[in-house]
């Protein structure tokens, strides 16, 4: 066998001339791509070898990408954010600007500052009309009407999932949500409907308390 070997490694055509090369099965759908000496072809060369490699590599990528779960994961992303973003939209764009209005801000509430340190520009009388030159004269501020429009974006963002959930599993009779409470033998969160405890495998339907003599 070291003979062959040693003779097909003087004509330049076996590509296994030196050890260390990684060499790849003509299937691409085979688990292991490697192949040994016994199965490399005689006419073999470098660019059929390499050929085969890409295609195994391409085929593996198209096979992970494509796969379902993989597109629905995508799918559910693009909309979540682009319900997300709609969600931002209507709080800072069409419920904060009347709230600005009814109560008494004489602002937007992303506007709402406090000056705690004044920039050089300060005036004490009229102080600084926007956040953006607050910073831009290097004062140190709190911008605590961010925080709040940020928060109010969140409560938006979850009362409204929260509402779409509801609403589908009104329709679909798929439990979405999940109402839970806690085992009173563990204390951990179980479901409503259980009927014996995941945690501690409790009975939770008055079975312990009949075998104790309770």
């Amino acid at each position: 066998m070291s003979n062959n070997n040693s003779s097909n490694g003087s004509n330049g055509n076996n590509v296994n001339d030196g050890p260390g090369i990684l060499l790849f099965r003509d299937d691409p759908s085979s688990g292991n791509p490697f192949i040994n000496d016994e199965e490399m072809h005689d006419d073999d060369n470098v660019f059929e070898v390499s050929e085969r490699a890409v295609l195994h590599i391409w085929s593996g990528f198209l096979d992970f990408a494509l796969q379902g779960n993989i597109l629905e994961i995508a799918f559910g992303l693009i909309i979540a954010s682009s319900f997300t973003a709609i969600v931002n939209s209507f709080v800072s764009d069409i419920l904060l600007p009347p709230l600005s209005v009814l109560l008494p801000l004489n602002k937007n509430l992303d506007e709402k500052f406090a000056v705690l340190k004044p920039g050089p520009n300060y005036e004490r009388e009229n102080g600084y009309n926007t956040l953006q030159f607050a910073q831009d004269d290097g004062a140190v501020v709190m911008a605590y009407g961010i925080f709040l429009n940020r928060v109010i974006n969140f409560l938006g963002v979850g009362i409204s999932l929260y509402a779409l959930a509801s609403t589908y599993q009104y329709f679909s009779h798929d439990p979405i949500i999940k109402h839970t409470v806690k085992c009173k033998y563990c204390r951990k969160r179980i479901s409503e409907k259980s009927l014996r405890c995941v945690n501690c495998t409790s009975w939770l339907d008055g079975r312990e308390e009949r075998q104790s003599g309770l």
